[in-house]
Formats: C-alpha cells, structure tokens, sequence
C-alpha cells in the first residue's frame, strides 16, 4: 500500500508540476522505479497469498498422485527460476557499483535496481510457506486415494 500510495503521490504531483509549465525533472525516473518496485513486491506478495494466475480446475480433476506430482514439479521450476532471478539480479548489482540515477544524481543505481534479487528472495520464501500450507492436504488426498477400493 506504502508503494502504491508514493506512486499516486508522485503521478499527482508530477502532472501538477507539469501542468504548471514546471516539469520535475526527476519525475519519469521515480515513477518508473516505483512501478517496478510496486510490480515486483507486488507478485512477492500474490505468490504469498496464491492469488497468481493458475489453473485450479484442471489440477483438481487430476488423480491424486499426478497433483503431487505436478505440485512438486511447479515448486522445484518456480523455486528454480527465481534462485536464477536473484542470481542475476545480484550480478546486476556488481555491474551498477558506482551508478547513480541521471536526475538524482545522490541516489545510487544499485538501491533502484536490489528489488530484482530481494523480491526474487521474497518470492522463493512465499512459495515454499504457501507449499508447505499445501503439502499435508496433498499428502492427504495421496493417502485416501490409497485406501480407497479400486474398479
């Protein structure tokens, strides 16, 4: 909320200030940081609450045995690339040293560009917490399927 609060701040003073006849010259560079700040923690927090885009139905409709196997499977990809993401994204850290924004000149590249790896970071947490709410009902349904008769 912080996020999105500073970004509309900012947006509402900047057309302000333009409207005016004087542009801030700082405006279009915040505003692009605060949008991918707010995309990024943004998808950390959907990853939390499992609200990202899925498909449920089909995965429910699935034996119980291939649901595991295919939640075990989306965890170790989604795990995977973002322990990749976070990689790079402290890679790009080590390249930005010494870098400051064009129009704030006393704010460093490096503090624009860390939600890369920290979101990244952010992300792996909120998918293995949400896994591990999953796991015992997974389980569950793997061991009633088991005991029940087969056809």
């Amino acid at each position: 909320m912080t996020l999105l609060a500073a970004l509309a701040a900012v947006v509402i003073v900047g057309v302000g200030f333009r409207k005016a006849g004087a542009a801030l010259v700082w405006y279009d560079e915040i505003a692009s940081v605060l949008l991918a700040w707010l995309t990024y923690y943004g998808a950390s927090l959907a990853a939390l609450r499992q609200a990202h885009i899925g498909f449920p139905k089909i995965v429910q409709s699935l034996p119980a045995r291939a649901r595991l196997a295919l939640a075990l499977l989306k965890e170790f990809v989604v795990v995977t690339f973002f322990i990749v993401i976070a990689w790079a994204g402290l890679e790009v850290l080590a390249i930005l040293d010494g870098i400051y924004l064009t129009s704030l000149p006393s704010v460093s590249a490096r503090v624009t560009q860390s939600v890369m790896p920290i979101s990244a970071c952010l992300f792996v947490v909120a998918e293995l917490s949400a896994f591990a709410e999953q796991w015992p009902r997974l389980r569950e349904a793997v061991r009633t399927a088991d005991e029940e008769p087969g056809w």
